[in-house]
């Protein structure tokens, strides 16, 4: 009987099994070796399209990173603009946990982080803030961000009530908050996402005045 046919190796299929591991495994068990393994080839195949094991893991995040919409910072205010992007982003990081602390190390030379970083930023200079405070305000956004999709605050209490009842009187309803994990995360960031825009909405109007009357009458949607 025939062996079935591997797939012709491109780069789609190596970030596409790489990200499948990395999702599966956690990020320290990934190697060149065992994503070769997954693919059916050796090892140097993987490096006709890739020249190291960073590259690959490059590409990883860059694809992560290359569905966060950043089209509300040419279409809406800065606040609306903000508030989408950092939904956006939070979205593409937590489906893919794993990468996060790679992610956390800065956009490199990567073209779609770069990207995401020239809309914010140019959003909001375009808005008035001024440069070196629109790169805080990138920054701040992407701390919040990545830290909410590095865990779950939830799921890091145990479901025993025992364990809360005797020592830790306050926290006695602490083994149900797993089973409602999306409404407290989500929750818990949107509490936060929202205190931080209020705060730079205070801020704008203190430094820098009231929005442009035509900015702020742009459609929402």
């Amino acid at each position: 009987m025939p062996r079935p046919r591997q797939p012709r190796l491109t780069r789609q299929l190596i970030v596409e099994t790489a990200t499948a591991l990395i999702d599966a495994d956690g990020l320290p068990a990934f190697s060149t070796r065992r994503l070769a393994a997954e693919l059916g080839v050796r090892g140097p195949s993987l490096y006709n399209h890739f020249a190291t094991k960073d590259e690959i893991l490059d590409a990883v995040a860059d694809t992560v990173i290359g569905v966060v919409d950043t089209s509300g910072f040419t279409s809406r205010d800065w606040v609306a603009a903000l508030r989408d992007w950092a939904w956006s982003y939070r979205r593409a990081l937590t489906a893919h946990p794993n990468i996060v602390p790679y992610l956390a190390q800065g956009p490199g030379r990567r073209p779609a982080a770069l990207a995401m970083a020239d809309a914010v930023y140019g959003g909001l200079v375009r808005a008035g803030w001024p440069p070196a405070r629109a790169t805080h305000i990138g920054a701040a956004v992407r701390y919040f961000v990545a830290g909410s999709a590095l865990g779950s605050f939830a799921r890091g209490f145990v479901e025993d009530p025992e364990l809360y009842a005797a020592h830790y009187p306050h926290l006695n309803q602490a083994h149900r908050l797993a089973e409602h994990q999306q409404s407290v995360d989500e929750g818990a960031f949107a509490l936060g996402l929202d205190a931080l825009l209020h705060g730079l909405a205070a801020e704008y109007a203190r430094s820098i005045g009231p929005l442009d009357p035509v900015e702020s009458a742009r459609p929402s949607g």
